[in-house]
């Protein structure tokens, strides 16, 4: 499973939605997770690819992590997984 597959899968389980409901244009918003789930969604993204996402949800609008799309979300996992590497 792609990195795409696996965040998709995650996102939509957090929104209560089939993964195929989730495109890379989809925002957060589309999909209806809301901070709280938007933290899960971190801790979950986190968990599966053992990486740690500069994202303070408390100061969103300052952080280095673009989480304007799925897309962007995807495009900075894995930019987190190569720095890793």
């Amino acid at each position: 499973m792609s990195t795409q597959d696996k965040v998709i899968a995650i996102l939509a389980e957090q929104a209560v939605l089939e993964p195929s409901d989730v495109t890379l244009d989809s925002t957060l918003e589309d999909l209806g997770i809301d901070s709280l789930g938007l933290v899960e969604s971190i801790f979950a993204i986190e968990e599966e690819f053992d990486v740690s996402i500069p994202f303070n949800a408390n100061e969103p609008e300052n952080s280095d992590f673009n989480i304007s799309n799925v897309a962007a979300i995807v495009e900075g996992i894995d930019k987190l997984i190569l720095k890793k590497a």
